[in-house]
């Protein structure tokens, strides 16, 4: 494992309120035992997080809903503290885009990737990624943005049934509305209903072809970008695993080399002259044998742990490496390692762990994280159904409270308005 520059703590900043988010700890724990100092701007009451060894320190976190300028007055104010440089991963889309639109601004305290201004809103944004897929000739599933309840019922049966809908800037939803960011749609009239819930969601509706998942159809692909146009510390890989099953996040995945998605990803980096942490979602089209870009995520995946190769490196190091002016070691790919959310795929975690696997929670180095969670869990899980009732009591009587604050005036809306974006199907 290279050691990074033990001057230079790394600053982890989460606004979203996960608990459960195995991703930070993931940060938490590769950069901690790389040497670095580890600092958590994150609400981790409740959270296995808190008791890593790796943490050297906890901030309070820009409260849910903060604009741009509240973000960045709280990491200012982590960098007053620290009275240094510090490397800044930001592992939520909020914290991305907010770190992407001040850059400039936070220079002083932080070291940055060169990020085109405003490169990484417009890739998290689900209408301009579509648009941009359609321009640079990146497979992307056929999308139609409606204007109407009856444009959104045409475009119905235009995609053909059942198909995806989605949010453009889904970090706009408020919580507590019964509102998914992605949501399979069965009929005209529920994408009618949809649509008219556009002002709730904060940003457009998307309606998609359908691609359904399958064996070997879902992928990811993870990597870091630096000053000079190169991509470290990733790789690709399938999704063996996913909640909710076929459609959501990966529990269980695999480090599967693949040349030609690799090569469109490179392809899809260097003409948008990205720079930083990527996380790319893909569904291959068996008809055409296509690999479809899904989503574009400007900060690490949450199983960016999956692609710590033979020489200890994966995004997070590579960040650090080269934001500190340190070599990057050549790729030592591991292929056919493992990564296991325990907590979402018990009977995976159960297996002996081997050298090629990587436990979202559980470490021999670092073992609290791994004894809390499963208190904490069972918790979550036995409060689930009461928590479900009572949203779906709060849809039905429409009482609550009102809609949480976009954050901020940098963060522009997307655009509304039909587009034909990549060719076949979708999910």
């Amino acid at each position: 494992m290279h050691r990074l520059d033990e001057r230079v703590p790394a600053v982890l900043l989460r606004v979203d309120r996960n608990p459960f988010h195995h991703g930070t700890l993931g940060a938490v724990r590769s950069l901690g035992r790389a040497g670095a100092e580890v600092h958590l701007v994150a609400d981790c009451a409740g959270s296995p997080v808190r008791g890593s060894r790796f943490v050297s320190q906890t901030h309070p976190p820009p409260p849910p809903g903060s604009s741009v300028a509240e973000i960045v007055a709280v990491l200012r104010q982590v960098a007053a503290r620290l009275s240094r440089p510090a490397v800044l991963v930001p592992l939520d889309d909020v914290s991305a885009l907010a770190v992407n639109a001040r850059g400039e601004e936070l220079g002083a305290g932080f070291l940055l990737p060169r990020q085109p201004r405003g490169l990484a809103e417009r890739v998290a944004d689900k209408a301009e990624l579509a648009a941009l897929c359609e321009r640079v000739g990146i497979p992307h599933p056929v999308t139609l943005v409606p204007q109407s309840p009856a444009q959104a019922a045409a475009a119905a049966w235009q995609l053909g049934l059942p198909l995806v809908a989605k949010w453009s800037r889904p970090w706009l939803i408020p919580g507590g509305r019964g509102l998914r960011s992605t949501v399979l749609v069965r009929s005209a009239r529920e994408a009618e209903a949809l649509y008219l819930r556009t002002s709730e969601a904060g940003s457009p509706l998307l309606l998609q072809a359908y691609l359904p998942p399958g064996p070997d159809r879902d992928w990811f692909v993870h990597g870091y970008v630096d000053g000079a146009g190169v991509t470290h510390g990733g790789g690709a890989g399938r999704k063996q695993g996913a909640w909710p099953r076929g459609a959501g996040f990966t529990t269980v995945g695999r480090w599967t080399p693949n040349p030609r998605l690799e090569a469109l990803v490179g392809q899809l980096t260097r003409t948008l002259g990205y720079r930083g942490i990527f996380d790319l979602d893909f569904r291959r089209d068996d008809t055409t044998g296509r690999y479809h870009l899904l989503d574009f995520n400007p900060r690490p995946g949450a199983q960016f742990r999956l692609f710590e190769d033979a020489g200890g490196l994966d995004v997070v190091r590579a960040l650090h490496l080269d934001l500190t002016n340190r070599p990057l070691p050549a790729p030592a790919p591991v292929p056919d390692r493992v990564f296991v959310a325990g907590n979402y795929a018990p009977l995976h975690a159960l297996r002996r762990n081997r050298p090629e696997r990587e436990p979202a929670w559980h470490a021999p180095d670092d073992r609290a994280p791994g004894r809390a969670l499963w208190a904490l869990w069972a918790r979550h899980v036995f409060l689930w159904p009461a928590r479900r009732a009572g949203r779906a009591r709060w849809l039905r009587t429409g009482q609550g409270g009102g809609r949480t604050t976009a954050p901020g005036g940098t963060l522009r809306q997307g655009p509304a308005r039909w587009l034909g974006a990549g060719r076949g199907s979708g999910r």
